[in-house]
C-alpha cells in the first residue's frame, strides 16, 4: 500500500467510523498531501519519519514557507496525530512520532456582536411590500433570533421545519444543520415564526417550482439568476447562497448608516451568543441553542457581555459608595436613563 493509499485509508476511517465531515476530510488530505512531499524531498519514508521532522514540518516548513497562521497550524498538527495515532493503533508503526507534537496556542479572538439597536433597525428595514422584503425579513429574524450560522440557513428545506402548538399556540422547531454536518434543534422564537408564515404564505411563492424530490422544497429562494436560463430556474437552482446572504444584510444595513464590520451573518450570530449570555443562561443551554461542541466557544460571550456587568459595576463599586466632584450629575444622569 503505497503513502496516499494509506492516508485515504485513514480518511475513510475519520469520516465513516468517527463521522468526519468531509470538508475536514478534504484539509486533512491536503495537509497530509504536503507531508508526502517533504518526506519525499527529505528522503524519508512516510512511516519512518521523526518526531523532529515532524516538528519541522508543522512549525517552520508551514508556517514559514506557507505563512500559516496558528489556527491553520492546528489542523495540520490534527491531521498528523490523527494519521500517525491511527497508525500506531493499527501496528503499522512500533513508536507514534506525533504522540508529543504540540498544537500552537491560537490568540483568543473577541468577537465581533451586532448592536441590539442595529439589529432592531435592521430587522424594520426590508419592503414587506414586496416578496423579497418579505424573504429577507424572514431571513434575519431567524439569523438573529436562532444565532444560525449562514451554512445552516441556506441548507434549510420545508421539511426542516418542525410545526406543533401547546395550549392553542402554534410553535416552530427548526432542525438545522451545520459545521461538520451536525444537525441540532432550535426553538424559533414567535417573531421570527410569524415573518415566516408570511414569508411561506406569500403569492409570490405559490408560482416558482422549489421542489427538490422527496416532495420536499427549497426554503429561501432567489428571484433571479444570471447564470441560468429562466426556464431552468427551479428545484435546487432557486437556492440562496452565503454570498446572497451576506449581500443583503450588508444592502439593509448600508442604508442605515450601520457600520461595515457589522454587516455580515456572524456577526448577528454573535449577538444571539451575547444576549443569552446577558440573560444567564447557563453555558451547556448556550453551547446546545448555538450548536458548539468546546465550552470555550460558548464563553467567548462572556467577554462581550457588558450590560450585566455594567450594572454590577454600576450598583457596587467603590466610587459608587463614596461622594465625588460629579456624584450629584451622575445621580441625575442616571435617573434621566430610567424616565
Amino acid at each position: 500500500m503505497d503513502n496516499m493509499e494509506l492516508i485515504e485509508k485513514w480518511l475513510e476511517f475519520k469520516t465513516m467510523n468517527q463521522g468526519k465531515s468531509e470538508k475536514t476530510a478534504v484539509k486533512y488530505r491536503l495537509y497530509l498531501e504536503r507531508l508526502v512531499t517533504y518526506c519525499e524531498a527529505n528522503n524519508i519514508q512516510l512511516l519512518e519519519i521523526s518526531t523532529d521532522h515532524l516538528e519541522v514540518f508543522t512549525g517552520v516548513y508551514l508556517f514559514k514557507q506557507n505563512e500559516l497562521g496558528p489556527r491553520t497550524r492546528r489542523t495540520v498538527v490534527a491531521a498528523v496525530r490523527g494519521f500517525y495515532g491511527w497508525c500506531y493503533k493499527k501496528k503499522l508503526i512500533a513508536i507514534n512520532p506525533a504522540d508529543s507534537i504540540q498544537y500552537p496556542k491560537a490568540p483568543t479572538k473577541v468577537p465581533v456582536a451586532f448592536p441590539l439597536d442595529a439589529a432592531e433597525k435592521l430587522i424594520w428595514a426590508p419592503d414587506l411590500t414586496e416578496f423579497t422584503g418579505v424573504r429577507d425579513a424572514a431571513i434575519l429574524s431567524l439569523l438573529i433570533g436562532c444565532g444560525f450560522r449562514v451554512s445552516g440557513l441556506v441548507r434549510l428545506n420545508e421539511s426542516n421545519l418542525m410545526w406543533s402548538s401547546e395550549a392553542g399556540r402554534e410553535l416552530l422547531t427548526i432542525k438545522v444543520m451545520e459545521k461538520g454536518d451536525k444537525e441540532r434543534l432550535v426553538p424559533v422564537p414567535d417573531e421570527a415564526r410569524l415573518l415566516l408564515r408570511a414569508y411561506l404564505g406569500h403569492e409570490y411563492l405559490k408560482t416558482v417550482n422549489r421542489d427538490v424530490g422527496m416532495g420536499d422544497r427549497v426554503l429561501f429562494i432567489s428571484t433571479r439568476n444570471r447564470h441560468v436560463m429562466a426556464g431552468d430556474l427551479y428545484g435546487e437552482v432557486l437556492r440562496l447562497g452565503p454570498h446572497s446572504i451576506n449581500n443583503l444584510i450588508i444592502k439593509h444595513g448600508e442604508k442605515l448608516n450601520i457600520p461595515r464590520e457589522y454587516l455580515h451573518p456572524h456577526a448577528l450570530r454573535h449577538l444571539y451568543g451575547v444576549e443569552l449570555t446577558e440573560d444567564s443562561v447557563d453555558v451547556l443551554d448556550r453551547m446546545t441553542l448555538m450548536g458548539q461542541s468546546d465550552v470555550k466557544s460558548a464563553e467567548i460571550y462572556s467577554h462581550i457581555g457588558q450590560r450585566k456587568l455594567r450594572k454590577l459595576v454600576d450598583a457596587s463599586n467603590p466610587l459608587s459608595k463614596m461622594s465625588t466632584p460629579v456624584s450629584d450629575l451622575s445621580k441625575i444622569l442616571q435617573q434621566d436613563k430610567k424616565t
